[in-house]
């Protein structure tokens, strides 16, 4: 037999008779996968192992504990026979033959009737491969095409929708890292090729959006400091009726939903409307952009914690001390009021501030000074959003730190993705 005569197909087998001759490891496999097809399977050996024991105990299935009988094809729907003796499974293929059964021989591939495929199931694909009769070949490129279905490097979005009039649609809130299309976890990326609309940020990892299909709808709503051309409430609203109409939606934002990014009025709203809603953890940009600088939110001997804050007036409530790292985020156009709020709380004006604008991007630059100086250097080069500003002792570990901020335990830090030193 070669892999040209072979016809692909997949076999409904819920609630027809299937018969399985062999009680052993591969019998177990091939009535495992019988009994999730919604088969009724009846293995017929005079040895079982636990396992099949089990799942007659059980109920799930019969086991007649003898030898096989050419009458125990009578009403069956389909034959697997793997006995380990080649005799016995030649005999089960020539009755299942001369019957007009389908029957996979375990111990002749060459002569089986039927070949069996790698098999895996991802989201509601189900994916079957044959190689040949080499079944380690096809394990092989099972696991590769389901790895690319999982990561999203294969397209797993529906382009014709369940029949169903329960078949609403969903809402998955991503988190798409700092921006580099790299950060966005696996399921994020997974959840992104299968939408149908995609409702998207201004700082999310916008190069993905070219890999969508042509037809996969992309809502803008990026928002910019002071100017909000699409408000919350008409986000909200959108992600609402774009799910009942039955559409797989992805709101695609910038770092993770649930830090500083609203994401928890959009869930709730969701939810409160009757649209299922999955969060998808995202890398928050107030720890992966400080790293692309080489600055370790904590650091020992340095800083034990940090706090993550928005504007100048909750400084007041955080640690002022230069052993407790400060991340404002969105924090360019206040920087002069929280350096100053922070120095009135007591913080050193020596304390090293770190400023990273566009981070993991081609365009990264990083300033770094001291709480009395940052806003006057911010001011020469013309900082600017997105930036995140990191405020503490763990700045002197960044390789662009001046040479007088470092000791000789901080000298050989190597920086992540380094682009471009402003002083």
């Amino acid at each position: 037999m070669a892999i040209q005569d072979i016809y692909p197909t997949a076999l409904r087998l819920l609630g027809r008779p299937v018969l399985v001759v062999g009680g052993g490891p591969v019998a177990e496999r091939r009535a495992k996968g019988l009994l999730d097809a919604g088969a009724k399977v009846t293995v017929v050996a005079p040895v079982a192992t636990e396992n099949l024991r089990g799942l007659a105990d059980s109920g799930l299935l019969t086991w007649e504990p003898r030898e096989y009988r050419t009458e125990d094809l009578d009403g069956v729907w389909f034959v697997q026979t793997a006995t380990g003796t080649s005799a016995v499974d030649a005999q089960v293929a020539a009755d299942a033959e001369a019957q007009r059964l389908w029957c996979v021989n375990a111990s002749d591939h060459e002569a089986s009737a039927a070949w069996t495929p790698a098999v895996a199931v991802v989201d509601d694909v189900k994916i079957a491969i044959n190689a040949g009769g080499d079944p380690r070949r096809a394990m092989a490129l099972r696991n590769a095409v389901a790895t690319a279905l999982e990561t999203g490097d294969l397209p797993l979005r529906r382009h014709r929708k369940p029949g169903l009039p329960s078949s609403a649609g969903s809402v998955a809130l991503i988190g798409g890292g700092p921006g580099d299309s790299g950060l966005i976890t696996v399921r994020g990326r997974r959840l992104l090729g299968q939408a149908d609309v995609v409702v998207a940020d201004r700082l999310g990892p916008r190069e993905l959006l070219k890999e969508l299909a042509p037809d996969v709808r992309v809502i803008e709503v990026g928002k910019t400091p002071g100017h909000h051309p699409v408000p919350q409430l008409e986000i909200n609203r959108i992600l609402v009726e774009e799910a009942l109409k039955g559409n797989r939606v992805v709101r695609l934002k910038g770092g993770d939903p649930y830090v500083l990014g609203r994401g928890g009025e959009e869930a709730e709203f969701c939810r409160r409307n009757g649209v299922e809603v999955e969060v998808v953890s995202g890398v928050t940009s107030a720890i992966s952009v400080p790293a692309a600088a080489g600055i370790p939110v904590t650091h020992r001997g340095l800083a034990k914690g940090f706090s993550v804050v928005t504007g100048h007036e909750e400084l007041s409530e955080v640690p002022a001390r230069p052993d407790h790292t400060v991340v404002l985020l969105m924090g360019v156009a206040q920087l002069r009021e929280s350096a100053a709020a922070l120095a009135g709380s007591g913080l050193p004006l020596d304390t090293p501030v770190g400023i990273v604008e566009n981070g993991y991007l081609p365009d990264q630059r990083v300033t770094i000074g001291t709480l009395g100086t940052i806003a006057d250097q911010a001011d020469a080069v013309g900082v600017a959003n997105p930036a995140v500003i990191v405020i503490g002792d763990v700045v002197r570990v960044s390789p662009f730190a001046p040479q007088h901020f470092k000791t000789a335990d901080y000298s050989t830090i190597t920086p992540n993705r380094p682009r471009v030193r402003t002083n």
